[in-house]
C-alpha cells in the first residue's frame, strides 16, 4: 500500500470506486462506505489490529453508518500507513451473513492489494458487500440513498 491517502488512489481511480458503490447499492436499500486514514492513533505494533477495529468502530459512528433505516450499512475503513483494513456491517445485516463473509470479502481486498492492486481490491470487497445487500436487503420503490457515495478522508 501507498504510505499516504493522497497517494493511495489518484482522482480517477477514486470516481471509480464511486461508480462501483453507485453500482453496489444500485439493487439495495444498502448502504456502502469506504474511509481512509493517513494512520490510526500511536499504538504499540502488538495491538495494531485492535486499534484499528476500535477506530473503524469510531468512524462507522461518525459517519452515521449505525443509523440506516434497515441496520444495514457497511464500512471499508483502511488505515493507509499501517497497511490495515477492516471491515465492519451494521446488525442488520452482520444478522444475516456467515460469521466468516466480512474476513472472505476482507481476504479478496487484501489479495488484490498484495498485487499493488488497489482501486481493483476495493471495487471487488464493494461490489462483493453489494451482492449481499441486494440479496438480503432488495431496493423497494420507497428506498432512499442514506449515505453519500463518496470516500471519506480523516
Amino acid at each position: 500500500m501507498k504510505n499516504s491517502t493522497e497517494d493511495f488512489l489518484t482522482s480517477t481511480e477514486e470516481k471509480e470506486i464511486i461508480e462501483a458503490i453507485q453500482i453496489a447499492e444500485k439493487n439495495t436499500s444498502g448502504e456502502i462506505k469506504v474511509h481512509l486514514e493517513a494512520t490510526i492513533k500511536k499504538f504499540s505494533e502488538d495491538d495494531k489490529f485492535k486499534r484499528a477495529f476500535q477506530r473503524a468502530q469510531e468512524v462507522f459512528q461518525f459517519l452515521h453508518i449505525d443509523n440506516t433505516k434497515h441496520s444495514n450499512g457497511v464500512l471499508i475503513y483502511i488505515a493507509v500507513e499501517e497497511h490495515v483494513l477492516v471491515i465492519l456491517g451494521d446488525k442488520g445485516i452482520n444478522n444475516l451473513v456467515g460469521d466468516n463473509f466480512w474476513e472472505q470479502t476482507k481476504d479478496l481486498i487484501l489479495t488484490h492489494f498484495k498485487k499493488g492492486e488497489l482501486k481493483q481490491g476495493l471495487i471487488t470487497g464493494i461490489l462483493n458487500a453489494g451482492e449481499q445487500l441486494k440479496k438480503h436487503f432488495p431496493y423497494l420503490d420507497n428506498d432512499t440513498n442514506e449515505l453519500p457515495d463518496s470516500i471519506s478522508i480523516g
